[in-house]
């Protein structure tokens, strides 16, 4: 006769058992993401292979378990194909207001030829020339100063908007338990989240062990 297994007990064994599976799926998962993470973490030059100790890509392989951080950085990456989109009509607009400054160049040849006809014009009348050239040399400074200015601006803008699109990646990311990244504005940990960022793009193509 066959042992009798209470049914409480058949349902906790079972639970163990799909338990234990599960670590065992986990486990050889975060074996090959760790493993992939090391070779591209060597193509890097030596001072970022660096600042990827073990914890950090161990860190890393197990925040992309699940797989919703790689849902969030292929998000982050479609908002950012689409703001460099934007940016790159902003350029165009920046580039058109160059010609505006262009512009302003003929401007100036144009009020020097104006100038030297009043200059013949006020040969008998030298009295007027000084206040003449005054005011065109004013009125060519005020072109120049207000063109400068606006293509200042919008290189300022552009810049602005740029560092804070990082900025908010960085946040997200951090939020999301990803090491490596957090708020920073220095180049060099900046260039370091890239190659992370990298390294995910680049995993979320492979065919990981379920």
């Amino acid at each position: 006769m066959a042992e009798y297994i209470p049914t409480g007990i058949q349902n906790t064994a079972k639970q163990l058992r799909e338990e234990y599976e599960r670590r065992e799926q986990q486990q050889k998962r975060h074996y090959y993401l760790f493993n992939q993470l090391q070779d591209m973490a060597r193509e890097l030059p030596v001072k970022y292979q660096q600042r990827l100790p073990y914890d950090l890509l161990s860190g890393l392989a197990n925040s992309l378990l699940d797989g919703t951080v790689f849902q969030i950085v292929l998000g982050l990456k479609e908002v950012q194909e689409w703001e460099e989109k934007t940016m790159h009509q902003q350029r165009t607009k920046l580039i058109s207001d160059h010609k505006v400054n262009l512009y302003c160049l003929a401007q100036k040849h144009e009020l020097q030829k104006k100038h030297k006809a009043m200059l013949l014009d006020c040969q008998t009348r030298p009295h007027n020339l000084t206040l003449t050239k005054s005011q065109i040399d004013r009125e060519i400074e005020t072109t120049y100063k207000r063109c400068e200015e606006e293509i200042r601006k919008k290189d300022q803008k552009i810049i602005m908007e740029l560092d804070q699109k990082v900025m908010d990646q960085q946040s997200t990311l951090e939020k999301a338990g990803v090491p490596g990244f957090y708020v920073t504005n220095k180049p060099l940990d900046i260039r370091m989240q890239m190659y992370l960022l990298d390294f995910i793009v680049r995993l979320s193509k492979l065919e990981i062990p379920s």
